[in-house]
């Protein structure tokens, strides 16, 4: 097949391989370098920042701007990282703790002392995550840190403040933190034409354009955390979260254009949500070569929603939805002398009961399990590192009369030779399994408009997924460089489909089909062009699309490229990022989102940081989406351009004090992720 020969020089490479990614953690003492220095893994790099680096930066977000990692992009004005290639999230963690926005803004850069930077997550890190970045850290042994980090937009309704303190006596350690967050847009324009096949053979054509919108929405998010912590002992960890969302009236007025007939019609929506989240974490240090791992995530989410639309004619409905999870892992690691072996559990039970009332009727009691076991070994020969392993996982699913059972067999493997002390050869192979979204399994079927339908579909089944990256990769003090070549191969995944009635409604759904698989071809590059002064990145890519459905294939090549440019003067930091924006083909539907552009001005002064950020600038239409359906029956295009974002100028203050003693951190080596998937079809 053509797209199996696509990629068959990638899958040369899988004959003798199969491993988990993840490599061991290894303590190394402090390293003092000239420029940020890199070191290849199996499953990555390590990453030492520079002083002029740290010094030049005031949080977490701050940090990793300025380091430049390949295809991440760091959105300092709005608190959020994301994939520039869309493969998947960015998983953030501290001292291998699994962090949010709180723990990102509070951390002291100067306590850094390394950055693990991985690109290639095994499941130990959850499904759907693309990127690890873990921020390994020093703490103090006694003493405090209170700061506060407030950000402001300038010409737009948009702020993000938060406070936060932290007190260290001997072994134990608590954390408070507060952050608000808002938001009021008007700027927002979504334009949209639609041609529909009708049974009778001639197409309908409909126009629907924003002529005016509102977006608000309010956060409130509160943290009390304890540590305690014996350095050669144990570790135990215990978290409170609680998560409160408001939407209070969002809408979009839109004017209709249907044939000849002309009319205003309006969308809007309210969300209310709240959810409580216990973290609890041990670790247990038996022998100076064995330990245990145990951590669990209880998470409760309350969600009321209410949505309307009156194109054609009034649309509205109510849902009261309720989420229970629980998340746990159990690890087991004995470091001996030829390699590190490593053995656990992963096991998550969720239950969702979403009550759909008004227009739509429908009661969504949703049961799902997960659980995966695993064992790897992980050690060098010679010049050659390497990781392999073997897994295996169970899935099972019930919605009143729909249920499944899903067992899969999961290789990984990674393997990493360097022919010369600056040259890395590495081979990276896995097995996975893709999971649908809780939503598009429930047993519901929701209007869009007059003329779609969004259907969940409760027998769709999770599918196999094998990836393949093949890395060579360049490493100088002063200039790091790769050249990535990765492919991905989806049997029988969920993918869309339209079905057109006898009465002419278009109801979208998903169902299992023939195949999914992507060509990913990408050159990076970063360099100090002077020392401790400049720095410039910059990076290629190439992207390879094949859809094959059951009654439809589409194929399409996208380019993309990013450049990214820092200035260090002293008390001063000047920054430049641009992206052109990442382009997708998934099923039927082609996506664009927005290229990105920022400017950056920074000055710091003692605990004292100020910042000046202007983003997309001299843009003030900016196109922030951009979709295009191609299914026979439904030929659509729809772009989304806000003005709030356009020539987006923010102001942000961060000022931190802190008093005591460094000592080394005791790191956390797993973590669930608290649940954030509510499952209802919107």
């Amino acid at each position: 097949m053509k797209r199996i020969g696509i990629l068959i020089l990638l899958s040369t490479f899988a004959v003798t391989l199969s491993a988990q990614s993840e490599t061991q953690t290894v303590e190394l003492q402090e390293v003092e370098v000239k420029a940020a220095k890199v070191i290849h893994k199996p499953d990555g790099q390590t990453i030492y920042p520079t002083e002029v680096q740290k010094n030049a930066s005031h949080s977490g977000y701050s940090i990793l701007q300025k380091l430049s990692l390949p295809n991440i992009r760091v959105d300092e004005a709005s608190h959020s990282l994301s994939a520039i290639d869309g493969r998947g999230s960015i998983q953030l963690r501290i001292n291998g703790i699994i962090v949010g926005r709180e723990e990102m803004l509070s951390l002291a850069p100067e306590r850094i002392s390394r950055i693990d930077f991985i690109d290639n997550p095994g499941v130990r890190y959850g499904e759907g995550i693309a990127y690890v970045i873990n921020i390994l850290t020093r703490r103090n042994d006694s003493g405090y840190t209170v700061g506060v980090d407030l950000m402001q937009a300038l010409t737009a309704k948009s702020g993000n403040d938060l406070i936060y303190g932290k007190w260290n006596a001997g072994k134990s350690e608590l954390s408070l933190s507060y952050n608000f967050g808002f938001k009021d847009f008007e700027g927002n324009r979504m334009n949209e034409t639609a041609h529909y096949l009708l049974t009778d053979g001639s197409t309908r054509t409909i126009g629907r354009n924003d002529i005016a919108s509102r977006s608000r929405s309010l956060s409130n998010d509160l943290q009390l955390k304890y540590n305690l912590a014996d350095s050669a002992n144990y570790v135990f960890q215990a978290s409170l979260k609680a998560d409160f969302s408001h939407i209070p009236h969002n809408y979009n007025r839109k004017q209709i254009v249907d044939g000849g007939e002309r009319y205003l019609a309006t969308q809007s929506n309210r969300n209310l949500s709240s959810s409580p989240v216990l973290d609890l974490y041990f670790f247990k240090q038996f022998s100076p070569r064995q330990s245990l791992t145990l951590n669990a995530v209880g998470t409760y989410i309350s969600t009321s929603l209410r949505s309307s639309y009156d194109e054609g004619e009034p649309y509205a409905y109510e849902v009261d939805g309720k989420t229970y999870s629980l998340m746990s892992e159990a690890v087991y690691e004995n470091r001996l002398k030829p390699f590190t072996l490593t053995a656990g559990i992963n096991y998550m039970q969720k239950y969702t009961k979403n009550r759909y009332t008004g227009d739509v009727n429908s009661v969504n009691p949703m049961h799902n399990r997960n659980v995966y076991a695993f064992t790897e070994i992980k050690g060098a020969v010679g010049p050659v590192r390497y990781t392999a392993g073997l897994g295996g996982s169970y899935l099972d699913y019930r919605q009143q009369e729909h249920d499944y059972r899903y067992w899969l067999f999961r290789p990984k493997a990674s393997v990493a030779y360097n022919p010369a002390q600056a040259v890395q050869l590495k081979y990276d192979f896995q097995i996975s399994e893709h999971v649908s979204q809780v939503a598009m399994i429930s047993n519901t079927t929701i209007r869009n408009n007059s003329m779609e339908w969004t259907l969940g579909n409760p027998d769709i089944r999770p599918n196999r997924e094998q990836e393949h990256t093949f890395q060579v990769s360049y490493t100088h003090p002063r200039f790091q460089s790769f050249l990535q070549a990765y492919g991905k191969l989806c049997a029988q995944p969920n993918m869309a489909t339209y079905i057109r009635t006898a009465d002419d409604k278009f109801v979208y759904t998903q169902l299992n089909q023939k195949e999914i698989d992507v060509l990913n071809l990408m050159l990076y590059a970063n360099a100090w062009i002077i020392p401790d002064k400049l720095s410039v990145a910059v990076s290629g890519t190439l992207f390879r699309c094949f859809n094959f459905g059951e009654d439809y294939t589409h194929c399409k090549t996208f380019y993309s490229g990013t450049a990214n440019v820092q200035a260090y003067l002293g008390k001063f930091t000047l920054s430049a990022f641009i992206d052109s924006g990442f382009r997708f083909l998934e099923g039927e539907t082609e996506g664009f989102n927005g290229s990105f552009t920022y400017l950056n001005a920074a000055y710091r002064y003692k605990n004292l940081n100020v910042s000046l950020t202007w983003q997309q600038p001299l843009n003030p239409h900016y196109k922030q989406f951009q979709s295009e359906v191609y299914n026979r029956y439904v030929r659509k295009t729809t772009t989304l351009h806000c003005r709030d974002f356009g020539n987006f100028v923010s102001l942000n203050i961060a000022w931190k004090f802190s008093q005591g003693r460094a000592y080394k951190d005791i790191r956390r080596n797993i973590n669930q992720k608290a649940d954030k998937d509510t499952g209802i079809l919107r």
